[in-house]
């Protein structure tokens, strides 16, 4: 929490996009998300400086795991009655988890 409020600003993956696209003047930009992602948009914007917070490991550097092979894996597990990667959550953040998670499934392009 206390690099989010010592950020210019902070917000989704849809948030850090639209604020790259929307900079009319060359700007440097430190993201704290997947560094895949923040590669994408250095190359997709080279009016500006984009880099990762981290350069040595991003806060989310796992999440370019997650693709369809790996998803289809986890269902057909489902389907046949194993659960494999349990996530679990703290009793003291369920209440917010839930309603993050809600509201991300609930967004609409």
């Amino acid at each position: 929490m206390e690099v989010v409020n010592a950020a210019d600003s902070a917000g989704s993956t849809d948030f850090i996009k639209k604020a790259i696209a929307g900079a009319t003047e060359p700007t440097t930009f430190a993201i704290g998300t997947e560094i895949n992602m923040v590669n994408r948009l250095a190359a997709e914007y080279p009016q500006h400086t984009i880099f990762c917070l981290d350069p040595v490991i991003c806060p989310c550097s796992t999440m370019y795991r997650i693709h369809p092979g790996y998803l289809a894996w986890v269902l057909e597990e489902l389907v046949a009655g194993r659960v494999v990667n349990r996530i679990t959550v703290d009793d003291a953040v369920q209440a917010n988890a839930r309603t993050a998670l809600e509201r991300m499934l609930a967004a609409r392009p």
